[in-house]
């Protein structure tokens, strides 16, 4: 069935994408634009699909428009550039969009937003690369860098991660999975219920859910249903990646610790960590803002957490509050460069760049060097990343290795399920890829035993 959106839902997707150019994040700009829109429920899906398809897919789409732009496309003013890809995501993926829906109501838009002058280019540029889809020169498979750069819509600079990464197959399917949408998962809150009471509740209201492999706790929406998940304002479930669940389980907490964790918001992993100690935890969450602070209040108190301390401190600065060796666990899901996630933030692909990663490395070791000296002797520190960089990763742990020869590197295979294997690294680190297992994020994460 053919979909005829309003001329307003472009509209807003236009205003994010230009708030997104500007330095916004995506997320943030599209709820408030959603929020004071007034669009029904079919529009706002079609905003979203458009946002989020858009900057993902932003090297594909300038790639298709360039062999029909007389001139190129970096060299036309933002407005125009925005709109032409607006328009050509509509063209070349959305195949229940008309082609004069997709077409008109860019022209149409660009005339409501003042910019007339546009309007001819627009129309030429989106016609001819509706008669001429079938004959653009899209890389082949096997040329692998062309085909991660024009195709799967990655940056020169990520691409070449992720053939230094991973063997030609690899990095091709890498790279192709994420050009697609993230899956959706929940985190079912086990303070409350249990995955498969809140398997029936989703059933029950429409929605189309399965368990998640790894995560004994987690759920994949396979399909939702019109009705809104339900439980929310109970507390029944987080929206949460199946790898950032993951994190909770690789630290191996239990009743009657001191818990740490050292850049803590928006807080989903804190909770995580009461849910698994059942509230019987002492656990001090530190962030450096008041208002990701916030966040993990807001959240502990939705999901029913309690002894959750929450402070206000940046951890790259010298600080007393916090005695050394007095915490049982340690979990540091250091900032990072989110090359794990583009597929929830797309943006990520375009505002960064290698010497973005070098730089947050520096910070990572930094904040790896002061949590762990806040784990007592004995006691395990869990180092990770929503990220597949070496540099980030690897590189991270192994600089702290050898400049703490009191910490020890600790495979978690052996008090871990079983199958769980296909996770871990020869190194004994924890590695997930979303084309190699199920489809969850990029992450990476290291055990750090502190020695007696």
């Amino acid at each position: 069935m053919a979909i005829f959106s309003s001329s307003e839902s472009r509209r807003v997707a236009y205003s994010v994408l230009l708030r997104v150019a500007d330095g916004a994040w995506s997320d943030l700009a599209l709820d408030s634009e959603l929020r004071r829109c007034g669009l029904d429920q079919r529009d706002r899906r079609f905003v979203t699909e458009l946002v989020y398809g858009v900057l993902r897919l932003r090297g594909r789409l300038d790639f298709a428009l360039g062999h029909f732009c007389v001139q190129p496309l970096p060299r036309l003013q933002k407005e125009a550039q925005w709109l032409l890809r607006i328009g050509a995501y509509q063209l070349l993926e959305m195949d229940r969009v008309p082609t004069h829906a997709a077409v008109d109501a860019t022209v149409e838009l660009a005339r409501k937003l003042g910019l007339a002058n546009l309007t001819g280019l627009l129309n030429g540029v989106l016609r001819a690369l509706d008669r001429g889809r079938e004959d653009i020169p899209w890389p082949l498979a096997q040329q692998i860098r062309p085909y991660l750069e024009h195709v799967c819509s990655l940056p020169v600079w990520l691409a070449k991660e992720v053939m230094r990464l991973l063997p030609n197959q690899d990095a091709r399917a890498l790279g192709e999975s994420l050009a697609n949408p993230a899956r959706q998962t929940v985190r079912v809150n086990t303070l409350k219920t249990d995955r498969d009471s809140y398997l029936a509740l989703l059933a029950a209201a429409g929605h189309e859910a399965h368990p998640c492999r790894y995560a004994p706790e987690g759920v994949v929406l396979e399909r939702r249903g019109e009705k809104h998940l339900p439980g929310g304002s109970e507390g029944f479930y987080q929206l949460q990646d199946e790898a950032s669940m993951l994190m909770a389980h690789l630290l191996d907490v239990q009743p009657g610790q001191r818990i740490l964790d050292v850049c803590a918001a928006p807080g989903g992993k804190t909770t995580h960590l009461a849910a698994l100690t059942g509230n019987q935890a002492q656990i001090v969450a530190i962030d450096k803002s008041q208002q990701r602070v916030d966040l993990i209040d807001q959240g502990a108190a939705r999901l029913g957490c309690s002894d959750i301390a929450t402070y206000v401190r940046d951890m790259t600065l010298p600080s007393d509050f916090l005695a050394p060796g007095s915490f049982d666990r340690v979990l540091l899901d250091a900032p990072c460069s989110g090359i794990g996630v583009l597929r929830r933030n797309p943006e990520g692909r375009w505002n960064k760049s290698a010497a973005d990663v070098r730089r947050l490395a520096g910070l990572q070791q930094q904040l790896l060097a002061r949590g762990a000296a806040l784990v007592r002797p004995g006691g395990l520190v869990v180092y990770s990343v929503c990220s597949f960089s070496q540099i980030e990763s690897d590189g991270v742990v192994d600089a702290f290795l050898a400049e703490h020869p009191h910490f020890a590197l600790e495979s978690p295979a052996f008090r871990l399920p079983q199958h769980w294997e296909p996770l871990y690294t020869s190194a004994g680190t924890v590695r997930t890829y979303p084309h190699r297992h199920d489809g969850m994020d990029a992450f990476f994460a290291a055990c750090l035993r502190r020695k007696e």
